[in-house]
């Protein structure tokens, strides 16, 4: 924490709402919409009634370091969690949007909470309680949580996928369209991995097709 700046902690509004009450809530993310490349990984997290840890906050704005110690916190401290992994070939069948909002949905039904939080993600099909909110990763505990398992979750899957195709740089893009990551699309070609309804991949197999 650098001099002076102000440490900025979830202020949790919704589940003391519900916990107040004797209700336990259940936190849904998602990481990895925007690459072209790697699956999405969405997680979902239940904590006790009236947990509280001001380190856990948005996935993304904090350090690497602190997310790898913070994903071990989660899952010793949650009641229960659980992590998705949804395939490029899901995410091409389904479209990203549908692929994500059936992933929370299958871990909303799954865990044992009766209220639903999301981070902007409406899922009309979840019989339970669900409260999509805007930002929701800075203002739920249990958001914050499930986007710090989701993040982890998939930057190792990223890094595995690194060393086995060092060309695309994956360690440092984590999949998504660096102008390194393009260069070595064009050169090499699309691998399995690769998402072929994305724009960059789309056009690269639109190319081959048209020759």
């Amino acid at each position: 924490m650098g001099k002076g700046r102000i440490k900025k902690v979830c202020s949790n509004t919704f589940e003391h709402e519900y916990w107040n009450i004797g209700k336990l809530v259940i936190g849904i993310d998602e990481a990895g919409r925007g690459p072209i490349a790697g699956p999405e990984v969405v997680a979902g997290v239940v904590f006790p009634i009236g947990y509280h840890n001001e380190d856990i906050y948005d996935s993304k704005a904090i350090s690497e370091k602190k997310r790898e110690e913070l994903f071990e916190v989660i899952k010793k401290d949650a009641l229960e969690f659980h992590i998705e992994i949804v395939s490029e070939k899901v995410i091409d069948q389904k479209n990203i949007y549908q692929a994500t909002k059936d992933a929370m949905t299958l871990i909303a039904n799954k865990l044992n909470a009766e209220v639903v939080l999301t981070d902007a993600m409406p899922l009309e099909r979840c019989p339970k309680k669900v409260i999509d909110i805007i930002k929701g990763d800075q203002k739920s505990v249990s958001i914050a949580a499930a986007s710090i398992l989701a993040k982890v979750t998939r930057d190792r899957i990223m890094y595995e996928l690194d060393k086995k195709y060092p060309e695309y740089d994956f360690k440092h893009n984590k999949g998504y369209p660096t102008k390194k990551h393009l260069e070595a699309l064009e050169q090499y070609g699309a691998l399995d991995i690769h998402r072929r309804s994305y724009g960059p991949v789309y056009k690269l197999d639109q190319m081959k097709f048209d020759i």
